[in-house]
């Protein structure tokens, strides 16, 4: 009989193929940071004009991941992670041939295209890990955005000052081609479909209304809050983002599912996530300049480029870090404890950082503690999130939840950076950002993360790792929901005189003896699988203190499910031999 060790030794390296395809993605968000004060000179153009270079990546960020997500669901998710990190290649490939504004902007905008990764990657562990394994590597490829922007910070900088600057882009390319090919190589293809079409005009009414929304939120402090183009923009943004959601109600098949996304759970943690975000970005811009400005402004740590990415390193190296022990955790109180303790951690860092200003090391620390609470909080999400949708939607899921982050990361971006331009010091025409524009940056970052915490108090009771929903009236509705959107194999397992054996694992084999899937039974003894093709399969049934169960099973494709127990026979009552 086939193993399930034969489909455990295919996705063994899935993990880290995927988490690396995250820190890849990520590594676009600081590749610039270095040289961003130097972007005016080295492309010819104003100050203003030099901010779409940052600008352009974000937006396309925020509009491609829901995107990518959703074609993820209807195309498959592998190949899409690996179309968006060709699009990135081919950004990355433009920009480092370029100093022409345009160009370099439609190359950042190429680059930007990659954040559908992070769902993708989130959506492949749930469709082909198994449940011991998912909360942890969730968790990692959750926090692969803090990875790596914080580990390719001080290597962007290294670079930026003793080589070309175009060398920045020539090396973001060579590490997408790296992960498409182990992508390719040892990331299989999920089996899961969504059923349905792509929804074209909810993309494009979704584009538009997130165009109009992040402009003014990253142009605000330039033009003038309460400036006509400002205004106007934000109340065109509500009119468009109105009506997109009148027509995604509309449809059967949306692009985002908005009654699911109104659901408490999924609603109050995509909100908790545009805080998190909020508090994450603050200190990545407010720690390089204040290590950066020079010890004459009086509060200045005079630090060279790379000092000051060494010291903002361990904000991503504890993010990653405290992946294993958010899984931990997880297991133990459930994502929604978990979620409550990064906030308050992330808090606890903030506050010190009011009073750590003053030497290098202190910086350091703010970044450990704030970056261990950024970890825990970012993987808490897609636990959340997951545990609340089908298995079909998990990719678009999890790409609005991106988004939330993405809209999180740049209102922090517009209103710190208006902080600091207002409580400047202007010295020989040159604006220099003041102790208290730090300090007062640091305070809204804490308010974020109260708010943060005040919407994951209402979020509902204690789930289990990876979002596998306890016994009950959720559990009934998520297995409801998978037969009438899928084909699959449904049944029980059951033991002795006919009762339920919970927590049994059901593993679906293909006749080649690979895994097509994994479930994990309720406390009523039930599973569901979905089938990714009509044929002839085998599950097989493991739980402790029972003896492991095969059986043959055909799936005609005509019927959605088909019904099959399994009974397990205790392991003491198996004779030896």
């Amino acid at each position: 009989m086939p193993q399930p060790t034969t489909s455990t030794r295919r996705t063994g390296g899935v993990v880290p193929v995927l988490a690396f395809a995250g820190i890849v993605v990520a590594v676009m968000q600081t590749l610039l940071v270095p040289v961003i004060k130097d972007l005016p000179a080295l492309l010819g153009t104003s100050p203003s004009n030099a901010t779409w270079v940052m600008t352009a990546t974000l937006l396309a960020g925020a509009v491609a991941t829901p995107v990518m997500g959703r074609l993820g669901d209807l195309a498959g998710k592998r190949r899409m992670l690996v179309t968006s990190l060709a699009v990135m290649v081919v950004g990355s490939l433009i920009c480092g041939l370029t100093d022409q504004l345009l160009v370099m902007i439609a190359g950042r905008v190429l680059q930007g295209f990659a954040m559908g990764a992070i769902p993708l990657g989130i959506g492949l562990m749930r469709d082909m890990l198994p449940p011991e394994k998912l909360g942890s590597a969730m968790a990692l490829m959750s926090s692969s955005i803090g990875v790596g922007g914080g580990l390719a910070l001080p290597v962007a900088a290294l670079v930026a000052q003793h080589a070309n600057w175009h060398a920045l882009f020539f090396g973001a390319a060579g590490l997408g081609v790296l992960s498409i090919l182990l992508t390719l190589l040892v990331v299989p293809e999920s089996p899961l479909r969504a059923r349905g079409s792509f929804d074209v005009p909810g993309a494009l009414g979704l584009t538009l209304g997130l165009v109009l929304l992040l402009l003014p939120l990253t142009k605000g402090s330039d033009w003038g809050w309460g400036s006509g183009t400002t205004l106007g923009l934000f109340g065109a943004a509500l009119l468009v983002l109105l009506g997109w959601g009148v027509l995604e109600l509309r449809l059967k098949a949306p692009l985002v599912d908005l009654r699911t996304s109104a659901r408490r759970e999924v609603l109050l943690t995509n909100l908790a996530s545009v805080m998190v975000g909020v508090a994450f970005y603050a200190i990545s811009l407010v720690l390089p300049q204040l290590l950066q400005l020079p010890s004459a402004t009086g509060h200045g740590l005079g630090q060279s480029m790379v000092v000051a990415g060494l010291c903002v390193a361990p904000l991503g190296l504890t993010m990653m870090f405290t992946a294993p022990v958010y899984a931990r955790l997880s297991a133990r109180f459930g994502p929604k404890v978990t979620l409550i303790l990064g906030l308050l951690v992330i808090a606890i860092g903030y506050g010190a950082g009011l009073g750590l200003m003053s030497a290098a090391w202190q910086t350091v620390v703010v970044s450990v503690v704030v970056g261990a609470g950024i970890g825990l909080a970012y993987s808490s999400l897609p636990a959340l999130i997951i545990g609340a949708v089908d298995p079909s939607e998990t990719g678009a899921a999890n790409g609005l939840n991106t988004l939330m982050r993405s809209i999180g990361t740049s209102v922090s971006s517009a209103v710190i950076g208006m902080v600091l331009a207002d409580t400047a010091d202007h010295v020989g025409g040159v604006a220099v950002p003041t102790l208290h524009g730090f300090r007062l940056s640091f305070l809204i970052a804490t308010g974020a993360v109260v708010a943060g915490v005040l919407l994951a108090l209402f979020l509902p009771g204690r789930r289990g790792p990876a979002g596998q929903l306890r016994a009950g009236s959720e559990q009934d509705a998520v297995l409801a929901r998978a037969e009438e959107a899928l084909a699959a194999f449904r049944g029980r397992v059951v033991g002795a005189q006919g009762a339920p054996v919970a927590r049994a694992r059901v593993t679906l084999l293909d006749r080649g003896g690979r895994r097509a899937g994994t479930a994990v039974t309720d406390a009523a003894g039930r599973y569901v699988l979905a089938v990714p093709a009509p044929g002839s399969y085998i599950l097989a049934a493991r739980a402790p203190g029972h003896a492991p169960r095969a059986a043959a099973a055909t799936h005609s494709g005509e019927d959605r499910t088909v019904h099959l127990d399994l009974a397990l026979e205790a392991a003491e009552e198996v004779a030896p031999g």
